[in-house]
């Protein structure tokens, strides 16, 4: 009898311990990574319109509280950069109060100022060279309070090279079989594109600005094509996308995204020419949404 009781109290251990496949569940296991509660405003450079500003304050809240941040560590005339910045948002009636510039230099981050960073319902990054911006925020207190900031909610927003920062996986805009910078792209070859750290902010995605208006698609294919796991996102002048919980976004502004995935993931080389098929091409319009997973 004594070992009938065993037996049962052993059956009924096991059966706590089972999620709903049967299986044995690991009490230690870690639970999955929650959504961030925050939003990312994906803004690809230009002209930023009244609406487009307008549609950024309402997604972070401003306009109900809280205070933003202008990070203008790309620009190599920050404080110019940052006066515009602010600029946008006063032209719809906010308070030149509500705004903070901080143009951090690499290795100092005053306590005062990441605290603040982490605090923001609103953080902004200017345009310029994300490669600057990078330089500074990578493995450092910005680096993680932005993160804190996002996680906690606050909308991370960025213009031009404030949009390319966004990506795990960021553009640099370096070319290395074609080191002389002329804009065009007129090759899509492997080993090419240069691709460094970004905020990592979108992990399955990666981010190219003044798409359609530069035509910057060649760039964009020889990226997935390099990089088949990840989605390409392609965002015009005056357009940007609003990313909600990690996994979707919506397009606004007054131009198009262009979406690229890879789905089979064969991508062969010949003579350094990149070759593929099965690619997926988007045109979205504004008001269009996408999936990011």
């Amino acid at each position: 009898m004594r070992l009938i009781t065993l037996l049962l109290i052993f059956m009924l251990s096991a059966v706590g311990c089972a999620d709903q496949t049967g299986l044995p569940v690991n009490p230690a296991a870690e639970p999955a990574t929650s959504a961030p509660l925050g939003k990312l405003f994906i803004i690809g450079g230009g002209k930023r319109p009244p609406g487009l500003v307008q549609s950024l304050v309402q997604a972070s809240g401003l306009d109900q509280g809280g205070y933003g941040i202008i990070l203008p560590m790309s620009s190599g005339e920050p404080d110019t950069s940052a006066y515009y910045a602010i600029k946008q948002f006063t032209s719809l009636g906010l308070e030149q109060s509500l705004f903070r510039t901080y143009n951090f230099q690499k290795g100092a981050y005053p306590k005062p100022a990441i605290d603040s960073l982490r605090n923001a319902r609103l953080i902004y990054i200017t345009g310029g060279d994300q490669n600057r911006f990078m330089e500074v925020v990578a493995d450092s207190p910005v680096y993680e309070a932005i993160h804190e900031a996002y996680q906690a909610g606050a909308t991370i927003a960025g213009t031009s090279a404030g949009a390319a920062v966004m990506s795990d996986q960021m553009i640099t805009g370096n070319e290395h079989r074609h080191p002389e910078y002329t804009g065009d792209f007129r090759t899509i070859e492997s080993e090419n594109m240069e691709i460094a750290e970004g905020l990592g902010l979108l992990n399955n995605a990666i981010i190219d600005q003044h798409f359609i208006w530069r035509m910057r698609m060649n760039r964009l294919i020889t990226v997935v094509l390099d990089h088949p796991d990840q989605i390409g996102i392609g965002i015009d002048e005056s357009t940007a996308i609003l990313v909600e919980d990690g996994r979707f976004a919506t397009v606004h502004g007054q131009y198009q995204v262009i979406t690229l995935r890879h789905p089979s993931g064969m991508t062969t080389v010949q003579d350094s020419l990149l070759g593929g098929r099965g690619l997926e091409l988007g045109v979205l319009l504004p008001g269009d949404t996408l999936s990011l997973q």
